[in-house]
C-alpha cells in the first residue's frame, strides 16, 4: 500500500487548497478512505471521510461547510478541497485506508494557513 499526498502550501486566512491523495497497491475503489490531520503539539484529527463510492460522506464539526471530500476511483485518487481556511486548520494532512486491520498513512502535505 502507498499514500502519497500532495497540494499543500503556506496560504492567507480566507483561501483555498485543494490536497490529492494518489493511492497504488490497493484496489482503491473497493475501500472508504479517511483525511487526517496532525497540528503541532497536538493528537491526529480525523478531519473527513468518503465511502468506496463517493456516495457518503463524513466531517468533523469544525470543517462542515468549507471543506468537501471527494475520490476518482478511475485515478486511484483521494481529494480535499478546503474552502474559508483558517489559521486553526494549519497541520500536516494525511490520507488513511484501514485495509485487513491495519491503518496506512501517506507522509503528509503541510498546510499553513497565515497572513
Amino acid at each position: 500500500v502507498q499514500l502519497v499526498e500532495s497540494g499543500g502550501g503556506l496560504v492567507q486566512p480566507g483561501g483555498s487548497l485543494r490536497l490529492s491523495c494518489a493511492a497504488s497497491g490497493f484496489t482503491f475503489r473497493q475501500y472508504p478512505m479517511k483525511w487526517y490531520r496532525q497540528a503541532p503539539g497536538k493528537e491526529r484529527e480525523l478531519v473527513a471521510t468518503i465511502d468506496s463510492l463517493g456516495r457518503s460522506t463524513n466531517y468533523v464539526d469544525s470543517v462542515k461547510g468549507r471543506f468537501t471530500i471527494s475520490r476518482d476511483n478511475a485515478k486511484n485518487t483521494l481529494y480535499l478541497q478546503m474552502n474559508i481556511l483558517k489559521p486553526e486548520d494549519t497541520a500536516v494532512y494525511y490520507c488513511n485506508v484501514l485495509r485487513l486491520a491495519v491503518d496506512y498513512y501517506g507522509q503528509g502535505t503541510q498546510v499553513t494557513v497565515s497572513s
